[in-house]
């Protein structure tokens, strides 16, 4: 298995893959705008992807959104997206790319490398917990503000 930061050459596997990631999410297939949308993020350095190929197939992948901490003053990262294909989970992929996230997270200086799960995806919890991340003991929130579609 290889890890690599995506370049815009790997922007067909990482459709695929990011089509399969909404789909788990119950949203309705949509290669084209799912391409538009990596590719805007990636032309404008607006997320870190890394994608994960095993034997020069795609099966996961990790993405990051960039923040920043008034308090520390530093940036920060939002790890928003984690998925591997079905035929792939249970063999440490999903750890290997979380690692590769935290490594990034560190080498650029951020002050917090975080995210949210459902309350229900206990099994992605225990991974989360596995390799380092702590549940925030000091907030209960869950607070967004959405608009509606047009």
């Amino acid at each position: 298995m290889t890890i690599q930061k995506a370049a815009l050459n790997d922007l067909n596997s990482l459709t695929e893959l990011f089509d399969l990631y909404r789909l788990f999410y119950e949203q309705s297939s949509d290669r084209e705008g799912a391409r538009e949308y990596l590719k805007e993020r990636m032309k404008n350095k607006e997320s870190a992807v890394f994608i994960a190929y095993e034997k020069n197939h795609p099966i996961g992948f990790v993405q990051l959104y960039p923040s920043f901490s008034s308090v520390s003053m530093k940036k920060t990262w939002i790890l928003n997206d984690l998925f591997v294909k079905e035929s792939a989970r249970k063999k440490g992929f999903g750890e290997k790319l979380l690692k590769k996230a935290i490594d990034y997270a560190s080498k650029t200086g951020a002050a917090s490398l975080s995210l949210e799960t459902g309350n229900e995806n206990t099994a992605v919890q225990s991974l989360y917990e596995k390799i380092g991340f702590k549940r925030n003991s000091h907030y209960f929130y869950d607070y967004s503000f959405r608009f509606p579609l047009k």
